[in-house]
């Protein structure tokens, strides 16, 4: 075969090979996230919450909240409701912001929850004497963390038994002092969002159920 013939043939494969490549990873790509999406449209509302909260705790398992700075003696981060009368520190790692559109957080909310999250260990109660839940009649294994006095929603939490006894909680984003040094890096059940609201295209979604 002349030299020219075999370089460009020896290029050829090589391009190709690439593009075998290329197309098996977005494969598998593709398989994790219909995976995962199928997961979300057949659970039930416990389940989803649930799922909510495996996939908050792998994200701490991960590194995917903020790593701390300094020695761990000043908050990561603080909030409060909007009369004050509950206010919190977070001494640890804290997720970026996902703005969950279920009809749950809408309803709640009264748009959807934007909400950050950490571990239960890390959160510290400076305040809290106003602080109520809220446990769904259909699924009481959930809970909403309120306050009583101003209305302000504040934690999400699920897990076995009484709600507020799991590994990790979210917390609503709007209650957090600035400048909280986070972004919006998902939007989750954008399936159910609201028709008056446009979804950021920017954002990486997840339709839900």
């Amino acid at each position: 075969m002349p030299r020219r013939f075999a370089s460009s043939f020896a290029a050829s494969s090589r391009c190709s090979s690439m593009v075998i490549e290329i197309v098996f990873t977005c494969q598998i790509i593709y398989s994790q996230c219909e995976e995962e999406y199928v997961v979300h449209a057949t659970a039930s509302p416990g389940a989803v919450g649930q799922s909510r909260l495996e996939s908050l705790e792998r994200d701490v398992g991960d590194g995917a909240m903020n790593e701390p700075a300094g020695s761990g003696v000043e908050p990561m981060a603080s909030g409060h409701c909007l009369c004050g009368a509950v206010s919190y520190e977070v001494h640890g790692p804290i997720r970026q912001v996902w703005n969950c559109h279920c009809w749950r957080c809408r309803r709640w909310t009264g748009h959807f929850m934007a909400a950050t999250g950490c571990k239960s260990a890390d959160l510290r109660m400076v305040s809290d004497a106003s602080l109520a839940w809220h446990h769904p009649a259909d699924d009481p294994n959930v809970a909403y963390g309120f306050c009583r006095e101003c209305g302000a929603s504040l934690f999400w939490k699920v897990g076995e038994g009484k709600a507020h006894q799991g590994d990790t909680i979210a917390i609503c984003a709007g209650t957090l002092d600035l400048p909280s040094g986070l972004h919006t890096e998902l939007a989750i059940f954008t399936d159910d969002a609201a028709d008056y609201h446009t979804i950021d295209p920017a954002v990486p979604t997840r339709g839900g159920e």
